[in-house]
């Protein structure tokens, strides 16, 4: 019989072991609930919680008209929860049930999107628990329908735009093109601060069929669109510039060919065409070199077309007119020793500073320029634009080149006055004739507009400060003496436009390689309509034509372009007859 002190001392052991587990479950409870509540909770919600993206749009690229150039599009990624894909039963065409395996599920998805069949089922398979994995990417809004409506489960879509530019190769040059990682060149890249979005996020609860569990949101970030570029061109003067410059440069044999369309009163730019030209939509077929804006980024000797900023250096410092005399053989023995030879033969020509232009007389330019002393030349030069980018800035605007007057030998000192011997890009070619027509104002090129944010904030409004080069008088002057090329000049039958008084002047420039100048020519005409009220300017120029070396190549397509501006933008004819200032001196 077992003593009532021994019962005590069990029932006060049994007592204090009771205590004792009830104060470890309550010491873990309170650890649970109140010590580490938000540490478990976050825990216990990203274990079965999902990050959804929310794609925003990249902004739009429109001309000045809004035509779009560049936009985002639906596409959508297919992806699949291996864990919740299996054999499923859909009703056929009758209405019977049929058994729809998986290796039949990647069948048909394979079927849509192009793919392998059996490279579909492995994704599908070969990781039987995982909740992710990607099936296709950007397929288009009637492929992700057409998957969604087989019914497979644990197939999923989502939204992830793509980059479209519905004219093709219209402006390519300019709007860029996107890589897979971001902007790969053109505005798209230089212009990316108003473009980018910034994609949002949802994150949200799933069951374990990996379905969000209705009402489960924990949180959410919007996305933010980008902003849209409008430019200052015009999609179809741009379409014109680049199918009539393609179709001489195929017919020429030009390596490449640019066009620039500059309105005079702002320095818009209505129209900066290459060929070739890229496709943004397939660039893979554009080889590299051909990717970017070859208007901005080659810079080339221009030759001749320099010899009317020439003469507005003569005419502006007084110490030429448009009547200026100079007796000009073909081939000049200079002061120093240097030769300078006219680009063919012929007899001793008694001409005025408007006849070397009419003749584009190399001897007579650097004969009556030279009186300009070196540093002046060379500032008015880089006040006409020459060693910098424009104000456009595009992505790798080349600033052409000019050596310090101070370095220039003496045979240097007489070519820049004809265009050999400096370098510029076609842009700033139509920024010099640009000056002249805007009575000696140079404006800042223009080819963005403006960046309008989603929100109707508009930003990036360019500078429309101008500056004065050269006086308002000797603009107009040199404007008038310009004339005589386009009337009297032997390229005057292909450049005349019925109605209109055009002021214009020819280029053909050696090129240089390494062993010197060869037979490689660029070849170019730049000109102004109407001459007695300036609106446009227009250049063209072929880069070493195989079949026709001489600016008679590009004649033909300055005219085509600038009667198609003055037609669509309804310039008035010119009523006021020329003020023609004589050619010779007798």
């Amino acid at each position: 019989m077992k003593s009532p002190r021994s019962s005590r001392r069990r029932l006060a052991l049994a007592v204090v072991v009771t205590f004792v587990i009830v104060g470890i479950f309550t010491v873990r409870l309170v650890d649970i609930q109140l010590v580490r509540a938000t540490q478990l909770n976050a825990q216990s919600t990203s274990k079965r919680a999902i990050t959804s993206v929310t794609y925003a749009p990249r902004g739009q690229i429109v001309d000045a008209n809004g035509v779009v150039l560049a936009d985002s599009v639906n596409r959508y990624d297919i992806t699949a929860a291996p864990v919740n894909v299996r054999s499923f039963e859909r009703k056929s065409a009758g209405g019977a049930k049929i058994t729809v395996s998986v290796t039949d599920a990647a069948a048909e998805i394979a079927n849509l999107t192009k793919q392998d069949p059996a490279a579909v089922y492995l994704d599908l398979t070969k990781n039987p628990k995982s909740n992710y994995v990607l099936l296709a990417s950007s397929v288009t809004t009637a492929t992700m329908k057409a998957i969604t409506n087989l019914g497979i489960p644990g197939i999923y879509h989502v939204l992830h735009p793509a980059r479209a530019y519905p004219d093709g190769a219209v402006a390519g040059n300019l709007v860029g093109y996107m890589n897979t990682d971001g902007p790969g060149g053109g505005l798209e890249y230089s212009q990316n601060k108003c473009l980018a979005s910034t994609n949002g996020s949802t994150k949200y609860e799933q069951g374990a069929d990996g379905v969000q569990i209705p009402g489960s949101t924990v949180s959410s970030t919007p996305a933010k669109p980008g902003g849209t570029l409008k430019l200052t061109t015009d999609s179809d003067l741009q379409w014109f510039a680049q199918q009539a410059i393609a179709q001489q440069a195929t017919a020429v044999g030009a390596q490449s060919a640019t066009s620039v369309v500059l309105r005079v009163k702002d320095f818009h730019l209505m129209a900066v065409a290459d060929w070739p030209s890229v496709d943004p939509n397939n660039l893979n077929a554009t080889p590299a070199q051909n990717r970017g804006a070859l208007s901005f980024t080659d810079q080339y000797e221009p030759g001749s077309v320099f010899k009317a900023m020439s003469a507005a250096m003569l005419i502006d410092t007084g110490i030429g007119s448009p009547t200026m005399q100079a007796t000009v053989p073909s081939t000049w023995h200079t002061p120093e020793g240097g030769t300078v030879h006219d680009a063919a033969p012929h007899p001793v020509q008694h001409l005025t500073l408007t006849g070397v232009l009419q003749n584009s007389s190399n001897v007579g330019i650097s004969m009556l320029g030279s009186q300009v002393p070196k540093p002046v030349r060379y500032d008015y030069m880089k006040k006409f634009g020459l060693t910098v980018p424009t104000a456009v800035n595009f992505l790798g605007e080349a600033g052409g080149s000019l050596a310090p007057w101070q370095k220039w030998d003496d045979q240097t000192k007489y070519n820049v006055l004809y265009g050999q011997g400096v370098s510029a890009t076609a842009l700033q070619v139509a920024q010099i004739f640009g000056i002249l027509a805007n009575g000696g104002v140079k404006l800042p090129l223009t080819l963005v507009q403006s960046c309008t944010r989603p929100d109707g904030t508009i930003t990036g409004l360019p500078s429309t400060t101008g500056t004065r080069v050269v006086k308002d008088s000797t603009a107009k002057t040199v404007v008038n003496m310009l004339e005589s090329v386009v009337q009297g000049g032997e390229l005057s039958n292909a450049v005349k436009i019925p109605g209109y008084r055009v002021a214009g002047k020819s280029g053909t420039a050696e090129v240089a390689g390494p062993g010197g100048y060869g037979s490689d020519r660029v070849v170019s005409f730049a000109g102004i309509a109407p001459a007695d009220d300036p609106q446009y300017v227009v250049v063209v120029t072929y880069t070493k034509p195989a079949t026709m070396k001489s600016s008679a190549a590009a004649a033909p397509t300055f005219k085509k372009i600038m009667s198609q501006v003055l037609a669509k933008y309804g310039v008035p004819p010119s009523t006021t007859p020329l003020n023609d200032y004589p050619a010779t001196t007798w």
